[in-house]
């Protein structure tokens, strides 16, 4: 009996010390999207003449709240235009749990936005203070059924919002544009906006009086109400969409210490009585400056629960990272393309990603999630989306930049933990789920393929990172 206990645990010894931990792996590239590869079996670091890079699990950084999009109304027209069995499948990918792009964050416009079918705000009653022609009418044929449809899949999705403009009648030139579209401009995409009455950056579009501010802040809140009684729970606003920008679409211009006035004063008490939180931006200069105008306003300092960027914007986020690093930072919207949905811009995409995630971001949201083939707006921008639609096979097919957000996504949990790394190698994002699993993105930009040794936890995995791909490492 006791030869054979010995036995058994000379083999129990033997099998535990034959262990190797593998890893799940998934590479995409422009031709072969999502293409799951053999398990990487494990090798010891004596074994390994060079690491390329190592994966500190030990050295936890910023939350990750999550990935997302926005929902524009030109998404939910283009989804229309097909089978609405087909437009379910594509919403079940992107958002039921652990399937597809597992968005879990997204954002949403007040109003119109530069993807929306045409100008609107939720009150243009000249003169109604007390927003008793407030309406959500026109949400209720793009915005909510979209979001809901979104809800369908993911009951935790989360949402916040920001207006690109005011209802007109509150700027100073009446208009919810800010830049002259030209008479040579094609007509179909003009604004009707008379030259003279231009916004520039630098100044205020919003008229400063208190009439008007106490109004808009109640026209946000009856904007948070009007949604919850639709079932949609709205948890932080930010005050304006790029408020150094004067578009030819809905657009207004306001100085940083007007909105600091308007968030301590205004904004900021009503969305405390509704228990929503205000986050400042959205930020696109990398004029760090205008960030700390509101951060270190007493009144609106104390509201101020996260900042959000895109655009330029990313050329601050660094800084005030490094000086406000408990501060909630949010990637706000991906820089948007051109509309031809190409390799290129999935490169892009995922060079952005790595920006924003190592200085800070704890979410990362793309811009328009579908589209028309073509991907042209209401004032003429064509611009990249996850999905696109062609309304005349009504079929559609994904992006690659949709696989590049997906490669991050779906794996990555909220609550995650960004990881710290080294090494040479450095074309990487590494992550820990609360369920304890090890996320690490990779991409080879390179014209051949690249074998890369990364070190995790005492062990080296290898795989080899075909050339123009993007791949992610899963570590259970």
């Amino acid at each position: 009996m006791k030869t054979y206990y010995l036995i058994l645990t000379f083999a129990l010894c033997l099998s535990s010390c034959s262990f190797q931990p593998r890893a799940s792996w998934v590479t995409t590239t422009e031709n072969e999207p999502w293409q799951e590869q053999s398990d990487l079996v494990s090798a010891s670091p004596d074994t390994i003449p060079e690491i390329d890079a190592i994966i500190h699990t030990n050295k936890k950084l910023q939350k990750i709240d999550g990935f997302g999009a926005c929902f524009n109304e030109l998404g939910w027209i283009s989804l229309s235009k097909l089978d609405p069995v087909v437009r379910e499948e594509i919403m079940e990918e992107l958002f039921f749990p652990e399937i597809g792009a597992n968005f879990t964050i997204c954002r949403m416009p007040v109003g119109a936005n530069d993807f929306s079918r045409d100008w609107y705000s939720y009150n243009e009653t000249d003169g109604d203070f007390e927003m008793k022609y407030f309406t959500i009418a026109n949400d209720q044929q793009t915005l909510i059924p979209f979001i809901k449809s979104a809800q369908k899949y993911n009951s935790d999705l989360r949402i916040w919002a920001s207006p690109w403009c005011p209802p007109s009648w509150m700027k100073y030139n009446k208009h919810y544009a800010s830049a002259y579209t030209g008479e040579n401009f094609n007509e179909k995409y003009r604004n009707g906006l008379p030259a003279d009455k231009v916004g520039y950056e630098g100044t205020d579009m919003f008229i400063q009086d208190s009439l008007y501010l106490q109004a808009y802040a109640l026209y946000f809140s009856k904007f948070i109400e009007a949604y919850r009684e639709q079932g949609i729970d709205i948890f932080a606003v930010m005050p304006q969409n790029e408020f150094n920008s004067a578009q030819i679409f809905p657009s207004c211009c306001w100085t940083a210490a007007s909105l600091a006035n308007f968030i301590g004063r205004y904004l900021g008490p009503a969305m405390k009585d509704q228990d929503v939180k205000v986050m400042f931006g959205t930020m696109e200069r990398a004029n760090e400056a205008l960030v700390d105008t509101i951060l270190t306003d007493p009144a609106s300092g104390k509201y101020i629960s996260g900042v959000g960027f895109q655009w330029a914007g990313k050329g601050a986020i660094k800084g005030l990272h490094e000086r406000y690093p408990d501060m909630k930072l949010y990637q706000t919207e991906q820089e948007c393309g051109d509309g031809q949905n190409d390799w290129s811009g999935a490169v892009y995409s995922w060079n952005l990603m790595r920006h924003y995630l190592n200085n800070g971001a704890s979410a990362y949201m793309y811009w328009n999630i579908s589209l028309d083939k073509g991907g042209i707006s209401r004032w003429g921008w064509a611009q990249n989306s996850l999905v696109v639609v062609d309304p005349d096979t009504k079929s559609f097919h994904y992006t690659p930049e949709y696989y590049v957000m997906k490669h991050l996504s779906h794996y990555v949990q909220p609550g995650a933990r960004k990881l710290e790394t080294s090494g040479l190698f450095a074309n990487l994002l590494a992550f820990i789920n609360p369920d304890k699993s090890i996320v690490v993105a990779l991409a080879n930009e390179g014209n051949d393929d690249r074998q890369v040794s990364v070190e995790i936890d005492g062990r080296v995995y290898q795989p080899v990172l075909p050339a123009h791909s993007i791949s992610t490492l899963l570590i259970d």
